[in-house]
C-alpha cells in the first residue's frame, strides 16, 4: 500500500486562456467548404513547386539548427534512461582471490581470518579460523615458518537501493520522461519553423528576381525617354529641365537594379544558411511568374482546440506535467526513506570449492532515514517546485495565447489579401496603360513632358507594389500553414526513434 503512494498533485490541463473559436466575420475569411485539414497535410503536398520542395529537402537533411534539436532529443532520452534506472536495484557482481602470508592482511582484504599451525621438524600443520562470512586456511613448513594463505570469493548484490514508498523516484523519472517529450516536441516545432523559413526565403528571392526584371525593363523605358528628351534639347525643341527630369528617373532605376542585385545575393546567402549547404542553381527561383506556389484551400472555420496540437504548445504542456511531478518528488523527500543493501556470495580456501556446500554467505543491511532538521532545505525545495509549476502554467497559457494570435493575424490578412492582389493587379495594369498613352500624347505634342514622367513613375511603383502584394499573399499562406502546426504528417524525413514502452507513455 505504501509503495502505491504518489504525492504529486493531479494534473489538470489549464483552460480558459483563449476563446473557444477563432475570430470570424469582418476581415476574416468565410469558411472554405473544400479546405483540407492543415495538420494532416504534409509539406510535400502543400508546396506545389518542385524546386521549392527540393530546397526544403536539403534543409531538413543539412540544417545545423535542426541537427542540434535532434541531438537535444537524444540527450533528453538518455537522461530519462539514467533517471529511470533508479527504479530498479543496480546489481553488481565481483570476484576476488587472495594470496598472502599475512593472516591479518588476508582477513582485512577478504573478510576471512586464517589460522596458523606449528609443527616440529619437517612436518606440517594446518589451522582454521572463522571471520565475517568466510573461512581461511593456512599451511606452514618447518618450525616458525610463516603461513601461505589462499582465499577465493564471489559476490553479487546491490547497494543503497531506495524503496520508493512515497513516489519520489517515480516522480523524478516521470519528470525526466516529460522533459524528453518536451524536447521531442521542440524538435518538431523546429522542423515546422524551418520549412516555413526556407519557403519564405525562397519566395522572397523569387520576388526580388521579379523586381529586378521589372527594374531592368523600366530602365529601358527611361533610357528611351532620356534619349528622346536629349535629342529634342539638342535641336532646340526641348529644354534642359526635361532632360534632367528624365535623367532622374533613369538614375533611380539604375540604383534600384544595383540594390536588387545586392539583395538577391543576400537572399541566396540566407537560403544557403537555412539549407545547410549551397543550393544548386537549378533549385533557385528564376522568376515569380507561377500563379500559386502553395495550396490555397486552407480552412477558415477552425476551432481553437486545434492549437493544442501545435508542437510548441505540446512542448509547454509536457514541461508543465514535469513540474507537476517535481512537486510530488519534493513532497516525498519530507517523509522517511528506506534503503536496502544486500549481497549474496560464496567464499572458499580453494578455487574448486567456491560452490561447495557450506561456502555460501549473505549480508542484508536495511536502513531508515528520517529528516529531522535541515534548516528548511526540503521545505525550500518544495516551495521552489510549486513556484516552478506556477511559472510553467503561465508559460503554457502564454504559448497558447501566442499561437491564437498568430493564427488570428494570418486569418485576418488572408481574408483581405485576395482583394488586395486583385486591386494591385488592376492598378498596375491601369498605370501601365496610362504611361503608354501619356508617352504617345507627349510624342504627339498633346501632353506636357511632366505628365509623361509622372505616369511612368506611377506605372513603375504600381508594378512594384503588385509584386510585393503577391509575395505577401504567398507568405501569408505559409504563415497560416505554420501557425496551424502543418508540415509534420507524412514527412518521410522525420527522424525515427525507437518507441518507449507503452507504460512510459
Amino acid at each position: 500500500m505504501l509503495a502505491g503512494c504518489n504525492l504529486a498533485p493531479t494534473y489538470v490541463r489549464p483552460a480558459g486562456a483563449i476563446p473557444a473559436t477563432l475570430p470570424q466575420g469582418g476581415a476574416y475569411p468565410a469558411a472554405a467548404t473544400d479546405a483540407r485539414d492543415v495538420t494532416r497535410t504534409a509539406w510535400r503536398d502543400f508546396f506545389v513547386d518542385p524546386r521549392l520542395r527540393g530546397v526544403i529537402e536539403l534543409g531538413l537533411a543539412n540544417n545545423r539548427n535542426l541537427q542540434l534539436a535532434a541531438a537535444n532529443v537524444l540527450q533528453a532520452r538518455a537522461q530519462y534512461r539514467v533517471q529511470r534506472a533508479d527504479l530498479v536495484p543496480s546489481t553488481t557482481a565481483s570476484g576476488a582471490g587472495i594470496y598472502t602470508n599475512n593472516i591479518f592482511g588476508a582477513a582485512g582484504s577478504s573478510g576471512a581470518s586464517a589460522g596458523a599451525g606449528t609443527g616440529t621438524g619437517a612436518g606440517s600443520g594446518a589451522g582454521a579460523g572463522t571471520g565475517a562470512g568466510g573461512a581461511g586456511a593456512g599451511t606452514s613448513v618447518g618450525t616458525g615458518a610463516s603461513s601461505n594463505i589462499e582465499a577465493y570469493s564471489v559476490n553479487a548484490g546491490f547497494s543503497a537501493f531506495e524503496l520508493d514508498l512515497f513516489g519520489r523516484v517515480r516522480n523524478l523519472s516521470q519528470a525526466a520522461l516529460q522533459q524528453y517529450f518536451a524536447t521531442e516536441e521542440a524538435q518538431r516545432a523546429a522542423r515546422v519553423s524551418l520549412i516555413a523559413e526556407i519557403a519564405t526565403a525562397w519566395l522572397t528571392m523569387a520576388s526580388d528576381q521579379e523586381q529586378l526584371r521589372l527594374s531592368r525593363d523600366t530602365l529601358k523605358t527611361f533610357q528611351q525617354t532620356l534619349d528622346l528628351t536629349t535629342a529634342q534639347f539638342r535641336i532646340g525643341v526641348g529644354s534642359e529641365l526635361e532632360v534632367r527630369q528624365a535623367e532622374t528617373n533613369y538614375q533611380s532605376a539604375r540604383n534600384d537594379i544595383a540594390t536588387l542585385q545586392t539583395q538577391i545575393a543576400r537572399d541566396q546567402n540566407a537560403l544557403n544558411l537555412l539549407a545547410g549547404t549551397t543550393v544548386a542553381a537549378d533549385l533557385l527561383p528564376a522568376d515569380f511568374a507561377a500563379p500559386n506556389y502553395t495550396l490555397d484551400a486552407l480552412p477558415a472555420d477552425i476551432s481553437s482546440n486545434a492549437l493544442l496540437r501545435r508542437p510548441d504548445v505540446l512542448q509547454a504542456e509536457h514541461q508543465l506535467i514535469a513540474q507537476n511531478a517535481n512537486i510530488g518528488a519534493a513532497r516525498a523527500a519530507l517523509f522517511p526513506s528506506i534503503s536496502l543493501t544486500a549481497t549474496l556470495g560464496t567464499i572458499s580456501t580453494a578455487l574448486s570449492g567456491l560452490f561447495a556446500g557450506g561456502s555460501f554467505t549473505y549480508n542484508a543491511q536495511p536502513a531508515v532515514s528520517l529528516p529531522l532538521f535541515d534548516g528548511g532545505r526540503l521545505r525550500g525545495n518544495l516551495d521552489y517546485a510549486r513556484a516552478s509549476q506556477q511559472a510553467a502554467v503561465a508559460t503554457y497559457e502564454q504559448t497558447i495565447q501566442t499561437a491564437f494570435r498568430e493564427v488570428a493575424d494570418a486569418l485576418a490578412q488572408r481574408g483581405t489579401i485576395g482583394e488586395q492582389v486583385s486591386a494591385q493587379s488592376a492598378r498596375a495594369n491601369a498605370a501601365r496603360i496610362t504611361a503608354r498613352l501619356s508617352d504617345a500624347r507627349f510624342r504627339a505634342g498633346i501632353d506636357s513632358f511632366l505628365t509623361t514622367l509622372d505616369s511612368q513613375r506611377a506605372a513603375y511603383a504600381a508594378q512594384q507594389s503588385f509584386v510585393t502584394t503577391r509575395l505577401t499573399r504567398e507568405t501569408n499562406l505559409i504563415e497560416l500553414y505554420r501557425a496551424l502546426g502543418g508540415g509534420l504528417t507524412g514527412d518521410a524525413d522525420a527522424p525515427k526513434e525507437a518507441p518507449l514502452p507503452a507504460a512510459d507513455r
